[in-house]
């Protein structure tokens, strides 16, 4: 099979660790990457989640915050298991106002 050059810019420091990284599993950077590649083209996709919170969330929405929604959710499925409704429009606006959404 006819081979190729493949050239890629990233952080020093990341290759670095990469290289190292590479090196502790037995292969070199070219090979994890042609897994890599040989994975995504079997696949058709790629083969780990990739996903990000819009960063001004993600700097706030702490532990807590979730935990404190979470306890707010199981409250209105009890409210709504005994018969308990909250007009839904109502409620996402108070949301809105609260949060500033």
């Amino acid at each position: 099979m006819a081979q190729t050059t493949f050239s890629i810019r990233m952080d020093e420091n990341l290759k670095r660790q990469f290289d190292a990284l590479c090196s502790e599993f037995g292969m070199n950077v070219t090979t994890a990457f042609t897994i890599f590649a040989k994975t995504v083209v079997r696949e058709r996709q790629i083969p780990f989640n990739i996903s990000a919170e819009p960063q001004d969330m993600a700097e706030d929405w702490t532990k807590e915050y979730w935990d404190e929604v979470r306890a707010k959710l199981y409250v209105a499925e009890q409210q709504f298991e005994n018969g308990e409704f909250t007009d839904a429009l109502e409620s996402l606006e108070r949301a809105r106002v609260k949060y500033g959404l």
